[in-house]
């Protein structure tokens, strides 16, 4: 266990209060598995004033060699990649398996954004004045502001600072209290890998004791937000009138949808899995299943042959299915859903309150758990965040695509069938951001577009080109040679 300081201005230091924040394993809760500084409001201001600067460098280095650095970090996170999975399991939970992909996908992230260095950054357009050869320009914004969960602790600042340093951007990067750790070492790496001073900045700490200092600063041109909706729409507020873009990533309800002429078997793989990877702590992970009522008990009896078989244990835990949820917290949350909605009269399928067998009493481990529910019930409609799946049974196709669309997210969805045309109405008619035929609503590729809509997420989104978008702004420059 270290004590583990944050980039500021090419250093790795330590912070002006004495104060420093625990991070605990959460597959047994007794044990610190390193300390990081809890900053302060002045410690935040040298970041940023590091900031400006390193943006200034950064924009005049040129796109490729910005992408060379990039490309070096994504080798150095591979070199890497086994020890960095072990803090990932160490903070957050996950199995050993996820993490390690996790810290994979996280490389390319800064290869595909690090070989975009050679793209064209605008383009030549038509003039009708005499003489004059316009361009439209893409340029960096400045400094951008982070802010990370804890459930991606590495893939979602990569997936965020891959595009932003491309474009030439600046980035301070907030990383969840319960899981800073990863993102230190991320910045560690970046620093090694050749990032100039002030380029790439890390804030460890409480929101609510430097929440001014984070989104006040004058140089803040745009925030990147994946978490809460609740803290999504607050910063929306905070930030409403001033020349700051915001990107936001937020809660979901995802919906499976399963037709009555589904392959069953495959339906009930791939629901399992997009429900109960990572303990269902996934922006993606599938936390509705509907089914047409004629295919109900098939597939119950399928899917619950899957959640017997999986293991829940420790993250490094050879053979391991699913770990614990990211903290006590956390599971006493999910426990008090489950509750709520056996005591709405949901029927608890597999799983449900009993902790599982041969786990260490001092984990936060939950079962996963299968509940029939209908759309009266509160947990229809609540995000979970957990390893929970609620089933309602639907009378046919129309009624399954309404049952779906029946929530204030809009994140991801998906179908099993095998009638093409029921897919594509499918996909015409369901109000996600992300939606799959015949695949589980995770698991999107980092060159795919990747964002929600309803309270999941704003207009920008992530990963792909359109990332980029989010962090250039447009100068259209019209030139007459004299």
């Amino acid at each position: 266990m270290t004590v583990t300081g944050n980039l500021v201005a090419g250093d790795f230091l330590g912070t002006g209060s004495t104060d420093l924040i625990e991070v605990r394993d959460p597959a047994d809760l007794r044990r610190t598995v390193g300390k990081v500084p809890a900053m302060t409001v002045s410690d935040v201001r040298g970041v940023y004033e590091a900031a400006r600067e390193g943006a200034r460098v950064w924009r005049a280095l040129g796109p490729i060699a910005r992408g060379d650095v990039l490309r070096a970090a994504a080798a150095r996170l591979r070199a890497e990649r086994d020890g960095l999975a072990r803090i990932i399991v160490g903070e957050m939970g996950k199995t050993l398996a996820e993490a390690t992909t996790e810290v994979t996908k996280a490389a390319d992230f800064f290869d595909y954004f690090g070989g975009l260095a050679r793209l064209p950054f605008g383009e030549l357009v038509p003039d009708a004045r005499p003489g004059t050869q316009t361009r439209v320009i893409r340029e960096p914004l400045g400094v951008t502001l982070l802010i990370t969960p804890w459930n991606d602790p590495l893939l979602t600042p990569a997936r965020k600072a891959a595009p932003a340093l491309i474009a030439g951007n600046a980035v301070v990067i907030k990383p969840a209290t319960l899981t800073p750790l990863i993102v230190l070492n991320l910045a560690r790496i970046l620093h090694e890998a050749g990032v100039p001073a002030g380029v790439v900045g890390t804030v460890t700490g409480r929101v609510r004791e430097m929440g001014d200092a984070l989104l006040d600063d004058d140089a803040l041109r745009a925030v990147s937000f994946t978490g809460s909706t609740e803290i999504g729409l607050d910063l929306q507020r905070r930030l409403a009138g001033r020349p700051v873009r915001l990107q936001t990533e937020m809660g979901g309800k995802n919906a499976v949808a399963v037709l009555a002429d589904a392959d069953l078997e495959v339906a009930a793989d791939q629901t399992v899995a997009g429900a109960f990877a990572q303990a269902g702590q996934r922006c993606t992970a599938t936390s509705r299943l509907v089914v047409v009522s004629s295919v109900a008990e098939p597939l119950l009896d399928a899917v619950r042959r899957r959640v017997r078989a999986l293991t829940v244990s420790a993250g490094d835990t050879p053979g391991v299915d699913m770990g614990p949820v990211v903290s006590a917290d956390a599971r006493d949350e999910i426990v008090g859903h489950i509750q709520r909605a056996v005591d709405d009269g949901s029927e608890v399928v597999e799983g449900g309150l009993e902790a599982p067998a041969d786990v260490s009493e001092h984990g936060a481990f939950l079962r996963p758990t299968v509940l029939r529910v209908t759309r009266d019930h509160a947990i229809w409609r609540e995000e979970v965040f957990g390893p929970v799946l609620g089933v309602l049974e639907v009378d046919d196709e129309e009624a399954a695509v309404e049952a779906v669309n029946d929530s204030a997210y809009g994140l991801s969805a998906a179908v099993f069938t095998n009638d093409l045309g029921a897919a594509e109405r499918f996909v015409d008619r369901v109000e996600v951001g992300q939606v799959s035929v015949n695949q589980p609503t995770s698991g999107w590729d980092i060159h795919h577009p990747f964002g929600g809509f309803g309270l999941s997420g704003s207009a920008f989104k992530e990963q792909g080109l359109d990332a980029i978008r989010f962090y250039t702004r447009t100068k259209t420059a019209a030139v007459r040679a004299l």
